[in-house]
């Protein structure tokens, strides 16, 4: 089992910058690919980033790409998505997720979530 537990969302104007956190505990989490999904109110839960078990390679979606940045440290089991020009169309709860090595952009590849944490753009 994976524990996880994100932080940093808030409130924050158009433009701004935000930090949030993934904080992993249980198995070795160098072991597992985590990715950042979003989800709007009324719509589906979609891709932002991911980042492959070592670090060495990112993925960010077209609508992040240049705004937003994926980043892990394995030695304190975190995770990070520093999120800078910020839009309103950010507006959105904010999940990490993981899977064991592999890779996937879509919900249903990854078997640990975590609760989620509210990031809202306010233009």
């Amino acid at each position: 089992q994976v524990q996880l537990v994100e932080s940093g969302g808030g409130l924050v104007q158009a433009g701004g910058s935000l930090r949030l956190s993934c904080a992993a505990s249980g198995r070795t989490f160098s072991s597992y690919t985590m990715s950042w999904f979003r989800q709007a109110p009324g719509k589906e839960r979609v891709f932002v980033a991911l980042i492959t078990w070592t670090g060495g390679s990112t993925y960010n979606s077209d609508s992040v790409k240049g705004r937003f940045t994926i980043s892990r440290d394995n030695a304190k089991n975190t995770m990070y998505l520093q999120m800078n020009s910020l839009e309103p169309e950010d507006t959105a709860v904010y999940y990490c997720a993981a899977r064991y090595l592999g890779l996937g952009r879509d919900p249903g590849d990854y078997n640990y979530w975590g609760q989620g944490t509210q990031v809202t753009v306010s233009s």
